[in-house]
Formats: structure tokens, C-alpha cells, sequence
């Protein structure tokens, strides 16, 4: 991996709740000290600042919260079966058949174990800094989006829901296990980070940095940019660490989310005061 992008993963992925508020705390500082300044260059950094923490400030709670999501284990194994028979049920394709299209390439599986554990970080930083030096109108929409869709994943992670990796009985392969490249450990350390899988936050930010990129990019970068959200879906799967319904709830979050922006925005602008009319001359006549 690049220099930079490993540096964007250590930054973004590797903080706990502590060292993101001590971020956030740092950039905030940096980010008052520059509003004093006069208009000019550091303006734009004090503005940047701002920006990187409130999204430092919302990994710290992200990770806060994360720490009680993974207490919560007790069902988590049951709650996974029931989501396995539910996809019987409504005939959602196997997983067990997507991991076998994959299974007799060890290099390709390695590739897909790799690009689960870096790239997801890694792409929603470089899409939120993107934004705001680019397309800086759409920016707080993004972030909002970013912000509460993540937010609500994590409340109903909550619930413990166990990965298909967990099942090896029901034919499913922890390929990450298998290639010496889970982040979990052998032996089943971390078990609640394990149960937090429903619902799939790969997923969602895949999605959502798809869904700006259509909307605002022009050109083949967003065609790259929908080729990585498929391609997240095809790899959370196919490497066992989720199921379908993980990724469609997540999706199903999303779009509640831009419903509820598109309605508050609507709002606004049914609420906002009216211009001031602008008051004509009096006729001459009327002033005689």
C-alpha cells in the first residue's frame, strides 16, 4: 500500500475514542486560532481544520460506542441463523455459492481479504476530503449523510448478529482465518467486533460514496467509484464476513437518511422568510 494511503488507514482506522478526541480538541484549537486570522490562506486552513474535526469527533463516537456494541454477545449466534433461514426463505442467492467462484484462487482471496480490511477506511477518507476541496456545496449533505447513516448502523449493531464466517458447519470458508489475515485473530479473540456485523458499514459508505459520485463527479472517476461499492458488496460477501441482508439494511438506512435530508430540506424552504418586497415610487398622482 502507498505511503499516503497507509498513513489515511493509521489515522482514520487505527484511533481509539481517546485519540480522536485528542484530535478533535487539537484541530478545533487549530481551526478557532485561524478563524482570528484575517481573510486569507489560513482562513482555509482554520476551515479545513473545522472540517477534520467534527469527522475525528464523530470516529471518536463511532469508536465510544463501539466499545459497549461489542460488550453485547449473548444470541449473537442464533440471531445469525435466523438471518441465514430468512434469506432461505425470500431465496436469496447462497453465499456458500459466491465463496466458491473464489475458493480455488488463494491469490485472489488474499486480494479480497485485503481489500476488506484497508480499503473501506481508506476510500471514505480520501472521498470526504475530496468533497470538501472539490465540490465544497455538497460537502455538509455528504458528511450528514456519512455522519448518521453510520450512527444508525451502529445502533443496531447493538443486537449481535453473528458473520457467516462464524458457520463453517453450514459450508461457509473464514477465508481471513484460512490466509493468516484476520484482524480478529485466531481463536475467536475480539467475538463482539466479530457480532457487530449487522448491519454492514462497508457496505453503506461504499454506497454512499457511489451515490455522490454520480450525482456530482462527471466523467469515468465515478464509474470507478460505482465499480468499488459493487465490488465491497462482492467482497464482504464472498470472504464470509457478511451477509446479504447486512448490506441491505445498510442500504436501506442510507436511503432513509437522503429521505429524511430531502424532507428537511423541503421544509426549510417552505419555512424560510419571503425576500422583502421591493417597494415601488408612489405615483404622482397618489402623492398629489
Amino acid at each position: 500500500m502507498p505511503g499516503s494511503l497507509g498513513s489515511l488507514v493509521d489515522l482514520f482506522g487505527q484511533q481509539t475514542w481517546r485519540g480522536a478526541l485528542a484530535w478533535t480538541v487539537f484541530l478545533g484549537a487549530v481551526a478557532f486560532g485561524c478563524s482570528l486570522l484575517p481573510e486569507g490562506r489560513w482562513r482555509t486552513v482554520g476551515i479545513a481544520c473545522r472540517e477534520a474535526a467534527i469527522v475525528m469527533g464523530l470516529l471518536g463516537l463511532w469508536r465510544y460506542v463501539g466499545h459497549y456494541v461489542r460488550l453485547r454477545v449473548t444470541g449473537g449466534m442464533d440471531n445469525g441463523l435466523g438471518v441465514w433461514s430468512f434469506q432461505q426463505a425470500v431465496q436469496l442467492p447462497s453465499e456458500v455459492w459466491v465463496q466458491s467462484w473464489v475458493l480455488p484462487y488463494p491469490d485472489l482471496v488474499r486480494f479480497l481479504n485485503l481489500y476488506y480490511m484497508s480499503l473501506h477506511l481508506t476510500s471514505m477518507a480520501l472521498f470526504l476530503v475530496w468533497m470538501w476541496w472539490r465540490y465544497r456545496e455538497h460537502y455538509p449533505r455528504a458528511r450528514t449523510l456519512v455522519a448518521v447513516t453510520t450512527l444508525l448502523c451502529m445502533l443496531i449493531q447493538f443486537i449481535p448478529v453473528a458473520p457467516p464466517r462464524m458457520f463453517p458447519e453450514l459450508g461457509f470458508v473464514d477465508t481471513a482465518q484460512l490466509y493468516g489475515q484476520s484482524v480478529y485473530g485466531w481463536g475467536g479473540s475480539s467475538v463482539g467486533s466479530q457480532l457487530a456485523a449487522m448491519p454492514s458499514v462497508h457496505v453503506a459508505w461504499a454506497v454512499i460514496l457511489a451515490w455522490f459520485a454520480w450525482r456530482v463527479m462527471s466523467g469515468p472517476i465515478r464509474y470507478l467509484i460505482w465499480f468499488h461499492a459493487l465490488m465491497t458488496i462482492f467482497v464482504v460477501v464472498a470472504t464470509a464476513n457478511h451477509w446479504w441482508m447486512d448490506g441491505i439494511v445498510a442500504v436501506g438506512l442510507m436511503g432513509l437518511v437522503i429521505l429524511g435530508q430531502g424532507l428537511w430540506s423541503g421544509w426549510r424552504e417552505d419555512h424560510s422568510p419571503a425576500p422583502a418586497a421591493r417597494l415601488e415610487p408612489l405615483d404622482d398622482a397618489l402623492v398629489s
